[in-house]
């Protein structure tokens, strides 16, 4: 059965700096703005846009406030432009059918509510549906049918930013698509559902589906060129490139990195009836350029071996076509997250092994399940993490509390030693095909030798590697024999809850289970797949307000209380004040929610604090900035 192991005494001074080395492992920083999506009443007039109408006549003279309807059951041929217009109000484009023939917000549209949808279909001559011009704004688009037709080359379905804007203030933005089924059609190629290339833009409670093509790469979702915010939350994503990915072009805006992503609630998913049809499959969901990324919550599901090797993931840093030097990947958090059917797990490559990059730093991979990672079934290597860099390293990747059933390494390494590496409280087989398993890399044996190697001072601890050899291994590592002996409540069931009884229970370095917490998990990804939250469940945002200091107030000296108030429905859990952006202090987990603040730290002149809520079920709320002026004097020499 499972236990601790100690290991011989000679190996002791070997293995001392892995067991107590630095406790490193630096936190990813969340997304600095969580996109508010809750639908704005409209307050002008109403266009109504009949069968055979003038959609493009309606959106050019609408004005901020108003709603075009679009007939429903009538259709459309685009390409259609959302227009640059003055003011800051929503005009909402909608189908005519009421709010009673679609599922309410916050629950995902299927192809079922077609019906009661506009068709707007892609333009023969435009390769596109809808377009939004140089910095178009303030749109949300909401149970409309966006489609490609019949023999009709089709590249973005919907385009927000053309990816060729070389400033930010000709992006779009302030777009939300709400409640819309974008799609290719059965048996034909089509490139992508939407091009996010703009900042503050949301697709929420979508159907995307049908992107698909045999040679070169598709996504329902991609951005590359614009800075972000973007929320992705509560779609179902279909393509056989990558689902959703950012990066993977240069930006033509220099120095852009996407940011502040969050893609929660998501079913990624390839049909298995495109297997041996469509070749040009690659992965699920892929980051080539991008920080400040928060994924939670969803299920990416089903990926095999064909333009690529299988892995289901990538986190890979590229220069895509060797003029962005700045790409990077940092700051991601992947949480929660169910990975299942597919010929690997996940991939790291932490610097770009063509062109110069940046390399990756602080990426936290926790509580998240990998199923049926299976080189056999699915084509691939059926390892569960792989971890490369030919040039620098990686900085601070942590692999915490994950349940995983793979075939055959637990992890692989190749390239150049990584810092900062912590992998704890983990449950997995060791694997083995062909004699492969385990923590293994080129050139190096299993376990030991390859943390001292590729790892070095890294925390390896409170693993439970089944079927592994304790000898080669650092102590406070768990070898069962068998899967059996784990623990679980009803493995044969798919429940990975461990029992009371199981000797990982409350074991891990914090108190709580080893493994995944399976029962937050659950709850995360609970309606993940039909997109209707459970009954009860909890989509509301906490609300917070800064109290102190005050809108234009001067502040000066190393005391400086800064402080808020907030509530929830169901209960804060955290709040993060942030100056500029940036993180101001710790979580503060309890109230008085407040902070000190040495202002002597920041440079005299306007700054904006703000600060974030967030609750239990990971809802976010974000409290209105307020502008301060730091005045100190110059310090006497």
């Amino acid at each position: 059965m499972g236990r601790w192991i100690a290991v011989a005494p000679g190996l002791l001074a070997l293995l001392s700096t892995l067991l107590v080395g630095p406790a490193w492992g630096l936190s990813p920083e969340l997304p600095r703005v969580f996109l508010d999506t809750t639908l704005v009443p409209p307050t002008g007039k109403t266009i109504a846009v009949a069968g055979g109408g003038d959609v493009q006549a309606a959106l050019n003279v609408a004005q901020p406030g108003d709603v075009i309807t679009l007939e429903a059951g009538a259709t459309f041929t685009g390409s259609f432009t959302l227009p640059n217009k003055t003011g800051i109000g929503w005009i909402t484009v909608r189908t005519s059918a009421p709010d009673s023939s679609l599922p309410p917000s916050s629950t995902r549209v299927t192809p079922a509510y077609a019906a009661a949808m506009p068709k707007i279909v892609v333009g023969a001559s435009s390769g596109h549906a809808i377009v939004a011009a140089s910095g178009a704004h303030h749109f949300r688009l909401i149970a409309i049918e966006l489609m490609a037709a019949d023999g009709v080359t089709t590249f973005d379905v919907v385009q927000l930013g053309t990816g060729s804007e070389r400033s930010t203030d000709t992006l779009p933005h302030d777009i939300i698509i709400d409640r819309c089924y974008i799609h290719g059609l059965v048996g034909q190629p089509a490139k992508r559902g939407i091009a996010l290339n703009g900042s503050r833009l949301a697709v929420i409670d979508s159907y995307l589906s049908e992107f698909k093509d045999q040679s070169q790469d598709t996504q329902a979702i991609m951005g590359w060129n614009g800075p972000g915010p973007f929320k992705l939350v509560n779609n179902y994503l279909e393509a056989t490139g990558e689902n959703v990915m950012f990066g993977g072009a240069d930006p033509s805006i220099r120095n852009l990195v996407p940011s502040d992503i969050e893609i929660r609630h998501n079913h990624f998913f390839k049909p298995t009836s495109w297997r041996n049809v469509w070749a040009a499959v690659k992965n699920l969901f892929e980051l080539k350029n991008a920080q400040r990324v928060f994924v939670e919550g969803n299920v990416f599901e089903n990926n095999w071996a064909a333009a690529q090797a299988g892995w289901a993931v990538q986190f890979t840093v590229r220069n895509q076509d060797g003029r962005a030097p700045w790409s990077t990947i940092e700051d991601v958090t992947f949480r929660k997250n169910i990975v299942r059917h597919a010929g690997s797990g996940l991939n790291i490559l932490g610097t770009d092994d063509v062109h110069r990059s940046q390399s990756m730093k602080r990426v936290l991979i926790r509580d998240n399940l990998f199923d049926d990672v299976n080189g056999t079934t699915w084509g691939g290597s059926g390892r569960l993490f792989q971890v490369l860099d030919y040039r620098v390293g990686t900085t601070d990747v942590a692999i915490d509390h994950t349940t995983a059933f793979q075939q055959e390494d637990v992890i692989f390494a190749e390239g150049v030693a990584h810092t900062g590496f912590v992998y704890r409280n983990n449950i997995t087989p060791r694997g083995d095909v062909g004699g492969f398993g385990g923590v293994i890399g080129t050139g190096t044996a299993e376990g030991i030798d390859t943390l001292n190697t590729y790892f070095p001072l890294a925390v390896f601890v409170r693993n439970v590697l089944v079927g592994g050899n304790a000898s080669i291994y650092p102590a406070n590592n768990s070898f069962p024999v068998s899967l059996d002996d784990v623990g679980f409540v009803n493995r044969g069931a798919g429940d990975y809850r461990l029992d009371s009884s199981s000797p990982y229970h409350n074991a891990a370095t914090d108190g709580t289970d080893v493994g995944a917490n399976i029962t937050a998990l659950d709850a995360a990804t609970a309606g993940a797949i039909s997109g209707v939250p459970p009954a009860g469940s909890d989509t509301s945002a906490p609300t917070i307000v800064l109290t102190a200091p005050g809108d234009g107030a001067t502040v000066s000296g190393s005391a400086v209380m800064v402080s808020a108030t907030a509530s929830d429905n169901v209960g804060v859990m955290t709040v993060q004040f942030r100056l500029d952006g940036v993180a101001l202090g710790g979580l503060v987990t309890a109230p008085p929610y407040s902070i000190v603040w040495d202002t002597t730290t920041a440079t005299n002149g306007a700054h904006t604090l703000t600060a974030q809520a967030f609750d239990v079920a990971s809802n976010v709320g974000s409290s209105v900035p307020v502008t301060v002026t730091v005045s100190n004097g110059r310090p006497r020499r």
